[in-house]
This record gives C-alpha cells, sequence and structure tokens, in this order.
C-alpha cells in the first residue's frame, strides 16, 4: 500500500457520505438514492459508480474479487483490482465463496452467494423508466405514485413486435413489492439470483449518481405477463467445451478453423475451479 494514498483513495468524509446513502438504499429496496459522486482516475462509464460503493466499504480484512461479464482477467477487472490494491493492500482472489466483496459487471457469479458477503453491481443507466420517459423530474413522481405503466407498455411493445418479451439483458424487476428496478446489464439468466439472495446486493451508477440495494431475505420478481412469463436464456441442452458443465450461462462461440458453433463457461473462474476439482 503507498503512503501516499489514504486507505481506499478516498478522504473519510467522502466515505461516510456514500456510506449514509448506502445505509439509506438498503432501507428502502430497490429506490434509487442519488449521491455525491466523487471524480475518479478512471473514466465515467467504466465503473465509477460500483468502484465507489467498494472504496467506501472495503475493510483491511476483506477479500476482494472483481469480473468484468464473467471474467476475472479482462481489462475492466484487472485494472480496478490495481487501483483497490495499491490503495488498500487487501487480498484478492478469483474463488466467488472466499471474497467477502465482489464487484461485477454485467454478471452475478454462478456461485451462489452467501450471507456476510457483498456483491456491488456497476451500472450505466439506473433508471428502468428512462426508455419511455427522458425527465428525471416525471420518473421520480412515476416511482412515488408506483405507475409503472411506462414499464409494462415497453414489454408490451416487445410482444406486439417479436412475440415475445425481447430484452436481452437489464431486464426490469419489481423489488419487495414496491419500486421497480433496473437490476444492471446482467442476462435474464441472473435475475432469479437477486430474488431472496443470502448477500447483500448494491448497484452503484456513477455517471447518473445513483445508488440502489437489494437487501438480503428480499422479494425480487421479472415483470411479465400471465400469459407470456418471463423466460431465461435457455442452455439445457448445451455443456461447456472446457469443463462439461451444464446449467450455467454460457458464451457461444465459434471455431474459426472448422465454424464450428461450441460453449463455454461465461464465469471463467467457476469453468476453472470445475477442471481443477476433475484433475
Amino acid at each position: 500500500m503507498k503512503a501516499n494514498y489514504n486507505f481506499a483513495f478516498f478522504d473519510e468524509g467522502s466515505k461516510r457520505e456514500i456510506r449514509r446513502a448506502t445505509l439509506k438504499a438498503i432501507a428502502i429496496p430497490g429506490y434509487q438514492v442519488p449521491f455525491a459522486s466523487r471524480e475518479m482516475p478512471i473514466g465515467r462509464g467504466w465503473g465509477t459508480g460500483g468502484l465507489q460503493l467498494t472504496l467506501s466499504l472495503i475493510g483491511k480484512k476483506d477479500k476482494l474479487k472483481v469480473i468484468d461479464q464473467g471474467a476475472d482477467e479482462s481489462l475492466n477487472a484487472v485494472n480496478i483490482k490495481k487501483l483497490v490494491g495499491k490503495t488498500t493492500g487487501v487480498e484478492t482472489t478469483d474463488r466467488t465463496e472466499n471474497a467477502t466483496l465482489i464487484q461485477s459487471r454485467h454478471r452475478i457469479p454462478e456461485v451462489p452467494l452467501k450471507e456476510g458477503q457483498i456483491l456491488v453491481l456497476q451500472v450505466p443507466t439506473p433508471e428502468p423508466l428512462r426508455r419511455v420517459e427522458p425527465s428525471e423530474y416525471i420518473t421520480k413522481r412515476l416511482h412515488g405514485d408506483k405507475e409503472y405503466s411506462g414499464a409494462w407498455l415497453m414489454l408490451f411493445e416487445q410482444i406486439i413486435k417479436y412475440d415475445e418479451m425481447s430484452t436481452g439483458a437489464d431486464h426490469p424487476v419489481m423489488v419487495n413489492n414496491r419500486y421497480v428496478m433496473a437490476p444492471s446489464p446482467i442476462p435474464r439468466f441472473d435475475n432469479s439470483k437477486m430474488d431472496s439472495a443470502e448477500a447483500l446486493i448494491l448497484l452503484g451508477a456513477g455517471r447518473e449518481k445513483k445508488v440502489y440495494a437489494v437487501p438480503p431475505y428480499t422479494k425480487v420478481v421479472s415483470l411479465a405477463f400471465e400469459d407470456y412469463p418471463f423466460r431465461i436464456e435457455n442452455f439445457d441442452d448445451k455443456f461447456c467445451r472446457l469443463c462439461g458443465k451444464t446449467g450455467v450461462y454460457m458464451d457461444e462461440l465459434v471455431d474459426e478453423t472448422t465454424g464450428e458453433t461450441y460453449y463455454q463457461c461465461n464465469d471463467t473462474s467457476n469453468c476453472l475451479t470445475t477442471l481443477n476439482e476433475k484433475r
């Protein structure tokens, strides 16, 4: 840890302000709490909201895991780990079950989260009604009135056009029977992992200056119609080419030599763990 940095980069006043916003978000599940988003040594849109939450919460005894779309070794994940490591000296890990604090972009790990763990999700657009209403003032009023016909209309229009709900990621959810929430651009496959999760889930948007939360054991339901139920990506007859795992979210890839399509675990750490266990 470098002496010219305060622990976890931020000054203590900044950490306290972000923690206060986080506590309010936990107290009102799904509600978007504004906070004074700080300037960061990375560009907005590259995970500054999630990183600010991580830096405000991390302690010397924590074990940190950072993933980017399922990969621990991607450019975004590696650079965030370097920044946190240089300013805290905390231990990092690739194993989900060993981490106390997990920051992620676009994925929830395959290994079920446990009590005592915190998952921080990076969020580009926290407002689930933004596609149908550009005004921040009006969306706040709609949330206050629990008026979500715009979100239902968006899904209905998808059914009219494509005969199904076509949200590939960031499918809106109802939290605690009260607030419609953007779950961050996680695939539909991961939405159910939020429902009654044992871990605390925090979502941060640095550019939009919002933080919101799903506390442990909170009801989270994906929006859907009775005659058009919510469906996740189907990998029932697929298996990972590397580890042979089934029932997980996979990437569809094409072999450049043969042109054949194959599937591979998106969660690279979980895939590697499975391979090591088989050896």
